[in-house]
């Protein structure tokens, strides 16, 4: 008895300690550099980043696909580096970080859209993994595997952070085995195309211009996710381990994400001739092309949900006062990520990446300009973090403004309407926009927005760093 009083105990201290509605402690973030890298590998290792390589090579040449990649790594990694850096130093992911700037209703919104952003992606992946499946055993229905393994990573989020860093542990060897044995498999196939895989260069397209901006545009529509998305397990980080701790955190998995997985997508994509991981991987493998895309997308999908989890406990508890807690929206995640699968949600997919693109990118540019040139440089507004809904104003325009600006006009480029240059770098030049803009309306504001609350009343370990 007393056995299982204690398994309840620690359950129920798992569970407390995701903190979806405030800062990680102080004594809480005790987790190690080593640790939440293993877990943000999760995301890096995912299918997806094979087939955007594979696709870039076969439509726009593998040399523009490798250039877009360098610039995803560059640009993603900065990102993801300043704000990992501010999540370990504040104990907040981005939806806390962004309650200041944005106000509290302001931030909701943010929220809202980021959980959608990785409840569409978990559909995305989820059918990769469904289609794959589906092509070795054709006897089972498609909406019996959406239900089956759509319903999987329910359970495998349940005990939050803890959890996720010891399925990441024991998964990542496993998925190391099988992609050392795709590439050496892939490597002893006769390639389709005869010449060098970097030199493949479609018919009447050319290295650089309009090829390359629109790889790099394809990038834009996951760049912003893979740099916010830091945020989510760096404020577990110990103190000790912030600065190393925010660059392998930050940094490194960007440049598995663009550079491994999707300069071997590169690869795969032009020595196969074919751009669907799901149909190449299972061609190469048999059953164990199976196993394999399990096992990745598992790893992608519970990092999806628990990021999509945080992010609907957030914009509920601030617009609504609704705190059922964080397990009830894994389940609602879960089950709306599920009815997108049912519902084709692959038939938009081009679409759905636009504006996520634009909007993602937008806000990391405005968390980073608002913390490295409004708070630090012009010392504009509080030079800490307040996530406390009673001491924030409910719209601060000095994040708020910009954001549906450069959002409204990023779209607007990205589907065509401002030429052809803007229309495959609208997610940049939306995140320019906003960051003049943030300066712009912090001047003006001279701050008044950010916090109701008194500097000499905030705890050492609230402010950003120095």
């Amino acid at each position: 008895m007393r056995t299982g009083q204690e398994a309840d105990l620690k359950a129920k201290e798992e569970m407390q300690d995701d903190y979806s509605y405030d800062r990680v402690p102080t004594e809480k973030r005790n987790m190690g550099w080593f640790s939440i890298t293993n877990i943000t590998f999760g995301i890096a290792t995912a299918i997806f980043y094979f087939q955007m390589g594979s696709v870039m090579a076969l439509q726009f040449g593998a040399v523009n696909a490798i250039i877009s990649a360098i610039y995803a790594i560059i640009v993603a990694g900065i990102l993801g580096t300043i704000i990992a850096y501010l999540s370990a130093k504040s104990g907040m992911n981005v939806n806390l970080l962004s309650r200041g700037g944005f106000g509290y209703i302001g931030a909701s919104l943010t929220s809202f859209i980021y959980a959608s952003n990785f409840i569409m992606y978990c559909a995305f992946e989820g059918m990769i993994l469904v289609a794959a499946i589906h092509a070795f055993f054709p006897v089972i229905p498609v909406w019996l595997l959406i239900i089956v393994f759509g319903s999987i990573v329910i359970p495998l989020n349940w005990f939050g952070i803890k959890q996720l860093d010891k399925l990441q542990k024991w998964s990542l060897p496993i998925f190391g085995v099988f992609l050392i044995t795709t590439i050496i498999v892939a490597f002893n196939k006769t390639s389709i195309y005869e010449g060098s895989f970097w030199s493949y260069m479609p018919e009447g397209v050319q290295a650089g211009g309009t090829a390359l901006l629109l790889c790099i545009g394809m990038q834009h529509g996951i760049m912003g996710l893979t740099a916010l998305l830091a945020s989510d397990y760096a404020r577990f980080l110990k103190p000790k381990d912030i600065k190393l701790g925010s660059f392998m955190i930050g940094f490194v998995p960007q440049i598995f994400c663009f550079g491994v997985m999707g300069g071997l997508g590169i690869w795969f994509g032009v020595r196969l001739g074919e751009s669907n991981p799901g149909v190449y991987i299972v061609s190469l493998l048999g059953l164990g092309g199976v196993l394999f895309t399990l096992l990745t997308q598992i790893r992608i999908n519970i990092t999806n949900i628990y990021s999509a989890s945080l992010s609907l406990s957030n914009f509920f508890e601030n617009v609504f006062k609704f705190k059922p807690g964080r397990r009830f929206w894994i389940v609602v995640a879960g089950v709306i990520s599920m009815a997108l699968m049912l519902g084709g949600i692959l038939d938009h997919l081009d679409t759905a990446m636009t504006f996520q693109g634009v909007f993602l990118l937008t806000w990391a540019a405005i968390l980073v300009t608002d913390a490295l040139v409004v708070k630090k440089i012009l010392k504009i507004g509080p030079g800490y973090y307040e996530a406390r809904q009673e001491k924030l104003y409910k719209w601060n325009p000095v994040g708020v403004v910009p954001l549906i600006v450069a959002s409204v006009l990023g779209t607007i480029a990205a589907l065509g309407y401002m030429g052809t240059f803007l229309q495959s770098t609208a997610a940049f030049f939306a995140a320019i926009l906003a960051s003049i803009l943030t300066v712009a309306f912090a001047v003006l504001t001279k701050g008044k927005y950010y916090c109701m609350c008194k500097a000499e009343n905030i705890k050492e370990d609230e402010y950003i760093a120095s």
